[in-house]
Parts: C-alpha cells; sequence; structure tokens
C-alpha cells in the first residue's frame, strides 16, 4: 500500500481517482490547488503524487515546477492535453510519467504501480559533492574543501540528510521526523544544529554558503554561487 496526493480541482474526477485507488487498498489524500498541495507534501510527503495540470491557482507545469523544489516524490501529471511536445516537457521538467485524459482505473494503477517500483528499487547513492563539500554516508565522513569536517553523530546525518537533497528545501517538520526521529520538537534544537554546522563549514546565517534558510518553511543546502 502508498500513500498517493490527488491533486485536481474538478471534484468529479477526484472522487474517482479516490475511489480506484482506494479500492486497490492505497490511502489517498487529496488537494484542489496547486498551493494545497504543496503544503501536502512539504508537511506530509506522500509515497506519489497524481497532478492536473489544470488547476485554478498555478499552471500544472508551474506547480510541477514547485514540486521539485521541496520534493523528489515520483509525479504522475494528468492531462488533457495530447501533444508530444508538451508531454516531453514535462518528463524533461521532472514528472515521471503521464496519462491522457480520459483514463482508466487499471490505467492509473499500472502507472503508478511502475513508478512507485522504479523508486523503491532506485538504489541510495553514498557519496554526495555539493560545491566543494563531500559527504560519503557509507564511511561517515564529510570533508570541505579537500579537508576534513569534525562532526558529531548529530552533525553529520543533518549534513548526510540535506546533501542527499541538495537545492531542495526541507522543512523543518521533516527534519524533525527523519533525522531526530521525532513527530513533534522544538524548533530550537535544529536551529542550535544548524549553527553548530555552519561554524564547520565557515560562515553564519548572516553569510550562508551551503546553508540557506528559507523563512517560515525550512533550510536548503546548495552550493556557493
Amino acid at each position: 500500500m502508498a500513500t498517493v496526493l490527488v491533486v485536481e480541482d474538478d471534484e468529479f474526477v477526484r472522487s474517482a481517482i479516490i475511489h480506484e485507488l482506494g479500492r486497490r487498498g492505497h490511502a489517498v489524500r487529496s488537494a484542489g490547488c496547486a498551493l494545497d498541495a504543496l503544503r501536502e507534501i512539504s508537511q506530509r510527503p506522500p509515497d506519489a503524487v497524481v497532478l492536473d495540470l489544470g488547476l485554478p491557482d498555478l499552471d500544472g507545469s508551474e506547480a510541477l515546477r514547485m514540486v521539485r523544489g521541496v520534493s523528489d516524490v515520483p509525479v504522475i501529471v494528468a492531462t488533457a492535453r495530447d501533444d508530444e511536445t508538451e508531454i516531453v516537457r514535462l518528463l524533461r521538467a521532472g514528472a515521471d510519467d503521464y496519462l491522457v485524459k480520459p483514463f482508466s482505473g487499471d490505467h492509473l494503477s499500472a502507472r503508478l504501480d511502475a513508478v512507485l517500483r522504479r523508486a523503491r528499487s532506485a538504489p541510495a547513492p553514498q557519496l554526495f559533492r555539493v560545491g566543494g563539500l563531500e559527504v560519503d554516508v557509507g564511511r561517515r565522513e564529510a570533508a570541505l574543501d579537500g579537508g576534513p569536517l569534525s562532526l558529531t553523530r548529530r552533525e553529520f546525518d543533518l549534513l548526510a540528510y540535506l546533501a542527499a537533497r541538495a537545492d531542495r528545501v526541507v522543512t523543518r517538520q521533516e527534519l524533525l521526523a527523519e533525522v531526530w526521529r521525532q513527530s513533534y520538537g522544538d524548533d530550537q534544537t535544529i536551529d542550535v544544529h544548524l549553527s553548530w554546522l555552519r561554524r564547520k563549514l565557515g560562515e553564519s546565517a548572516s553569510q550562508p554558503r551551503y546553508l540557506h534558510t528559507v523563512r517560515g518553511v525550512g533550510v536548503m543546502l546548495s552550493a556557493p554561487r
């Protein structure tokens, strides 16, 4: 069973998709617009997203770009635009697959199963390079500009999690859940560890190089520009 987020503004279509996926054993959540979907993905990441392109608040391709800014979750775009150029553009923009409306429940289920298989079978990388920063997860070693970094266990776990998601904004809720293994907690704990990590990376919150705070959302690790 997978948790699937259905992003569709047409209530009839949304209900039909939810019914079909629920009947096949999936846990289904839904959103009627892009901004609600982004909030769901940031706060409670699903296993996959079915994204309609005809949303009321944002064009689907822009919504896809924003989803890719916060998550690498598998995305199947659902579109009425049966145009090869458009489909190729969406796949290059980060979609994992697509469906042309109208589609059957069997077709959707088969495409969903395929993207979930690929996501689950993909080997997790063990070495991440972001600018002059190198994080070797297998060896639990990190280096900056060729020099080793002396990190505590928690600092390394935090850095490794962010490095694996470079150029993506990671929420504090996600850090608490995935690095601290807590469903709730004090943001100050994260801020303190980020402060220690910044010091070892030779930067500060006011003059960031790698660790960039996105106010009200979370933090992003990216190479200096």
